[in-house]
């Protein structure tokens, strides 16, 4: 709205229109729980309910408003997403400063019905969270944008971390190079697999994909642009929830980087990840 992309009326049609969303979700959602009442369900069933990723409605970031899922990194409306369980025995009402992030939920699902899991995976299980036999599972999450930021959180301070100079190197790693949905808006693509691309692991795992390098000058996934390199956002959220203030170059970021580097060491990064970020 501020720079002329919206008038007010349209950006009051968007809530609008998300608002009945969310009362059509709550409708839905509202006719689940009945069922678990009409079927006695909660004494032996666990209920988790979470989301994908959230969306912009005009919230003040950046010093401007922004809508939908633009080029920015993930500021709390987009990145902090809702986490509900209900969970048999325990009592409901109650909330949780734990941090988590989505791919805990896998974890959690092989631990309640004890399988093992072959591959490499990153997520912790949240079950010691919800009997109340831990207040944590882990220090930090990570999350970003392909070919864009890379961010880290403790639950109380997110550093957000853009690339370096000119975003390189920069690589692929995909199993859906041909049914992957990119053709969202008929202008947006994705380059096929050349002669440089390579079957490899994905990082991390030993799960089989083929992995496309880029260089300067090369089509890019169309995540990829629009990219603000050199640019880098550090917020404390415990007194700054709406990341008004921008931190980045107090000693804070120093503590914020090396746990950066803690999380993509952990995770097994592949090493063009941290020459990208500068951070190698």
């Amino acid at each position: 709205v501020s720079r002329g992309n919206l008038t007010e009326r349209e950006g009051r049609h968007i809530r609008a229109n998300y608002g009945s969303k969310l009362s059509m979700i709550d409708h839905w959602f509202g006719r689940i729980l009945d069922a678990f009442d009409e079927g006695g369900l909660w004494d032996d069933t666990a209920l988790v309910v979470c989301t994908d990723h959230g969306h912009y409605l005009g919230d003040e970031r950046d010093g401007k408003d922004v809508w939908g899922k633009p080029n920015v990194p993930q500021f709390e409306p987009l990145g902090h997403t809702p986490l509900l369980v209900a969970w048999p025995g325990r009592p409901g009402g109650g909330t949780c400063d734990a941090l988590t992030t989505n791919v805990d939920l896998f974890a959690t699902v092989a631990d309640v019905y004890g399988v093992t899991v072959g591959h490499r995976t990153h997520g912790r299980s949240l079950v010691p969270l919800f009997t109340g036999e831990a207040d944590s599972v882990r220090d930090w999450a990570i999350g970003g944008m392909y070919g864009k930021w890379v961010q880290v959180t403790d639950g109380t301070t997110k550093y957000a971390r853009s690339s370096s100079g000119d975003n390189f190197p920069l690589s692929m790693w995909s199993n859906r190079w041909s049914t992957m949905p990119v053709n969202i808006a008929g202008f947006d693509e994705l380059p096929a697999p050349d002669e440089r691309a390579v079957l490899d692991n994905m990082p991390g795992t030993t799960v089989p994909v083929i992995r496309q390098p880029f260089q300067p000058g090369d089509l890019l996934p169309f995540w990829v642009a629009g990219v603000d390199s050199d640019r880098h956002h550090l917020y404390d959220l415990d007194v700054d929830p709406d990341e008004q203030e921008n931190r980045v170059g107090e000693s804070l970021e120093a503590e914020m980087l090396d746990m950066l580097r803690t999380a993509l060491l952990e995770v097994e990064a592949p090493a063009e990840q941290f020459q990208r970020l500068g951070i190698a």
